[in-house]
């Protein structure tokens, strides 16, 4: 997951990438990266219907 999040914000070391790619399986990457960015983007609309909310009254 680290690897994900890492590469999701394009941080990701030249050495970490290497590593994941060697030793990982590529489904599990493209599976939590598909969920990763479901998450944040569900958090995105809960912030924004949030302030939406509170700036109506």
């Amino acid at each position: 997951m680290q690897s994900v999040l890492a590469a999701l914000f394009g941080v990701q070391s030249q050495r970490n990438r290497e590593r994941d790619f060697a030793h990982g399986s590529g489904r599990v990457f493209v599976a939590a990266g598909l969920i990763g960015t479901i998450v944040f983007v569900l958090l995105v609309v809960l912030v924004v219907k949030l302030v939406l909310r509170a700036a109506t009254g």
